[in-house]
């Protein structure tokens, strides 16, 4: 009797093992995922007797992931750019989106309820940036001018489809060219710096929620504090709500609040209302 519950147990055991390996068909793939879309605005006028100004704007933006996951081990890629113009009048044309974010992360399945994970974060503008508060417009940032290279290892948990959060120790180094003010140490008065090294603690949570059929909210915070001034944070606070018209339109609520003093001690707020053309090509 008792080889017989064991025998039992055995198989009843590589039954369930089965099972959850079959309700994962992506287990062991490396699994694309590929979104581009186009937002356009675009206004004329022609003896206009209420007033105006021609104008002509556009945005740019793609998100790219590659997931590979076995039964101990994941690995996810993430790369999301933005790119986006506009034009009013007789004015220059000025940039209203600049940004890649390149992002990594390997985690272990250790059996408990966070598995250790490393990681590594790349963050810079696109191309030359500026700031059209100041007349004339200051040139702010660059490719890599700053550029930010953020290494994490601590614990994650990703169990759920619906949100992600990690914590770990970080090292982030900023790397500048000629915009040296996000990487000078203001202590060296004599030398001007164009790397700067920081160790402290970085948090990372992501998070999807369907309010509706076609109606999706996303959030990505993250937070970084260095061990010298654990009383500073930097933060930045990434959502979106986008509400599919059709399998091709959408129209996306778009709002980033950052605080980093190394940029400015004012908080900084974006935020963007875009009907556009939206295609998931993987």
């Amino acid at each position: 009797m008792k080889k017989f519950i064991v025998y039992f147990l055995i198989v009843f055991a590589a039954v369930i093992s089965a099972q959850e390996k079959e309700t994962d068909p992506n287990l062991g793939k490396w699994v694309p995922s590929l979104v581009t879309g186009l937002n356009i605005s675009q206004i004329s006028f022609s003896n206009w007797a209420q007033g105006g100004d021609n104008s002509l704007a556009f945005t740019l933006m793609g998100e790219f992931s590659l997931k590979y996951k076995t039964e101990k081990w994941r690995f996810k890629n993430y790369v999301k750019t933005a790119f986006g113009k506009t034009k009013l009048g007789d004015a220059d044309i000025r940039q209203t989106d600049n940004e890649i974010y390149l992002e990594t992360v390997l985690s272990l399945n250790i059996g408990w309820a966070v598995d250790p994970f490393i990681s590594n974060s790349v963050r810079t503008a696109i191309t030359d940036g500026f700031d059209y508060s100041k007349v004339p417009a200051v040139k702010i940032a660059d490719l890599f001018d700053p550029g930010y290279i953020t290494q994490s290892i601590g614990f994650t948990y990703d169990k759920s489809e619906i949100i992600q959060t990690r914590l770990g120790i970080a090292f982030q180094e900023t790397f500048t060219n000629k915009l040296n003010q996000y990487s000078d140490d203001p202590d060296t008065k004599d030398k001007i710096e164009d790397f700067k090294f920081d160790t402290g603690m970085e948090s990372v949570t992501d998070a999807k929620l369907k309010l509706d059929d076609n109606l999706l909210y996303t959030t990505k915070l993250r937070v970084f504090t260095r061990f010298q001034s654990l009383d500073v944070w930097d933060v930045r606070w990434d959502n979106a709500i986008s509400a599919k018209v059709n399998s091709w339109l959408n129209v996306n609520l778009g709002v980033i609040l950052i605080h980093e003093i190394s940029q400015t001690r004012k908080t900084q707020l974006k935020e963007a209302l875009q009907i556009g053309i939206v295609y998931r090509l993987l």
